[in-house]
């Protein structure tokens, strides 16, 4: 996500309660006896308290969605594979004006109700019976909707002057497309099925695994993503666009989507990723974590970039000087390294949003510097001059109090600068090579980073140093550079 995202994010954050608290799905307080038991309406995340819902586990979500294009018109229906984490007598989905049509768990008619959220609409559903603890049970909604429909959180959807959308979900808006359940804590997997009418292409995370008919003038787009995702980085679109194909490092399928009228322009651009990939990977020590990756251009509606899992979205505007410069490779750089930090390796809470952001644009900068393009090292001394008053006013890197500011971007990438500074290359390269293989498909946060520099390095004074740098609300002395004030 690049940092002009920060309004999006801190629209919802605006009504959100700073505390620290325990996810309501994993804590055993919130079981109680089989009868009087709901799910919490919240998953607890310390800046986003609302956001998600507690008392189940999603496994898998299949998603049918048929769009009409230009009237922005269109019907969902969203399957979702759980499993009860205590008795149940009800449980929550998150929804923004969505119209819900009818509910089923497993199979049969559920009650439910919608009702206000601070950032959105609840969907409360009560299914026959209740649903006993460790129970797999499937929900089945059916809703209908338009995609102008003014949300009552920050809007999701990018409209596009050819009559399709994009969406950009980050943090709390995959509930404008489905009911999710919209909390970075629970990832799953995912199945798209996107109908659209003959002459737009839909796109979606994942892998593209065929077509089929839809009736007289329609065309049903099947995706398959097999590595969990959190709804965050939902990435759907459904515009005149073409798709571009090719093969990255050791046979990684990349699919690209770009306006179906500007090939030309944007094919050299995106047949820069292979060689993208294969530097990162270099540089991590880890191979790419999923199966296949692109780039969604779109032709308009949409300004800023966005690390939707698989498939990063970019506004046109990154590329107007593609002709004579080659700057629009650190945008590039930074959403491709997302795929890693924050996509396989997601933060537990947006508490620890630094562990996406800062080494985005850690190894962004990095890229820029070796391409001769920027110098890391002048960059990294004007953020950190910058970031000692940033911390006092937006919080340090490790304890924002919104999402989107410079803590958690460039003073995250300080952060690390200085671990590199402590450590030196050698077990710098070692302590993230181990995060992202510990830690692969699954969440993590700014503890268990701490706790795996201190076990890679077997240095325990590395705890200290790097709670000081996330958590104090005064800059440390930077290692190496006694000079920098």
């Amino acid at each position: 996500m690049t940092r002009t995202l920060r309004a999006a994010v801190a629209t919802v954050a605006a009504t959100a309660v700073l505390a620290v608290a325990v996810p309501a799905h994993a804590d055993p307080s919130h079981a109680g006896s089989f009868g009087p038991g709901p799910g919490a309406p919240g998953a607890g995340d310390p800046l986003f308290p609302t956001l998600g819902n507690g008392g189940y586990d999603v496994r898998h979500y299949d998603l049918s969605f048929d769009f009409t294009p230009v009237t922005y018109d269109f019907t969902g229906s969203m399957k979702i594979s759980a499993r009860a984490t205590q008795d149940l007598s009800s449980f929550n989905l998150d929804i923004d004006s969505l119209a819900v049509d009818a509910v089923t768990v497993d199979g049969k008619d559920a009650a439910w109700a919608v009702s206000p959220g601070s950032s959105g609409q609840e969907l409360t559903v009560t299914p026959d019976g209740g649903l006993r603890d460790h129970r797999p049970f499937e929900v089945t909604v059916a809703y209908h909707g338009n995609g102008k429909t003014k949300p009552i959180g920050a809007p999701g959807w990018r409209h596009i002057s050819d009559g399709g959308f994009a969406s950009a979900a980050q943090a709390s808006r995959a509930d404008t497309f489905a009911p999710v359940n919209d909390t970075t804590m629970d990832k799953a997997n995912w199945t798209f099925h996107l109908t659209a009418p003959d002459g737009y292409t839909p796109a979606a995370n994942g892998t593209a695994t065929g077509t089929r008919p839809a009736g007289p003038g329609r065309t049903t787009w099947d995706f398959r993503l097999d590595a969990p995702m959190a709804p965050e980085l939902l990435g759907i679109s459904v515009a005149r666009q073409t798709v571009l194909t090719g093969r990255g490092p050791h046979g990684i399928t990349l699919r690209h989507y770009v306006p179906e009228d500007q090939v030309a322009t944007y094919r050299p651009i995106v047949e820069r990723t292979a060689g993208q990939i294969a530097w990162l990977e270099d540089t991590l020590g880890v191979r790419y974590p999923f199966d296949t990756y692109g780039m969604q251009i779109v032709r308009d509606g949409y300004g800023d970039a966005l690390e939707n899992q698989t498939l990063s979205l970019f506004g046109p505007n990154w590329f107007k000087n593609a002709a004579t410069s080659t700057t629009y490779t650190n945008v590039m750089i930074h959403e491709l390294t997302h795929q890693w930090f924050g996509d396989s390796v997601t933060p537990t809470t947006w508490q620890s949003a630094w562990l996406n952001e800062g080494p985005a644009v850690y190894y962004a900068a990095l890229w820029a510097d070796q391409q001769g393009t920027a110098s890391m090292r002048d960059k990294m001394k004007a953020a950190y001059t910058k970031l000692d008053a940033v911390r006092k006013t937006d919080g340090p890197p490790g304890l924002p109090t919104a999402l989107g500011g410079f803590n958690i971007y460039d003073g995250a990438a300080v952060v690390l600068y200085a671990l590199h500074q402590q450590v030196g290359q050698e077990e710098f390269d070692a302590i993230i090579t181990s995060w992202l293989r510990k830690h692969r498909n699954g969440n993590a946060d700014s503890q268990d980073f701490i706790d795996n520099a201190v076990r890679v390095t077997h240095d325990s004074s590395l705890r200290p140093f790097l709670e000081e740098w996330l958590f104090s609300t005064e800059n440390p002395p930077m290692p190496g550079h006694p000079d920098w004030v």
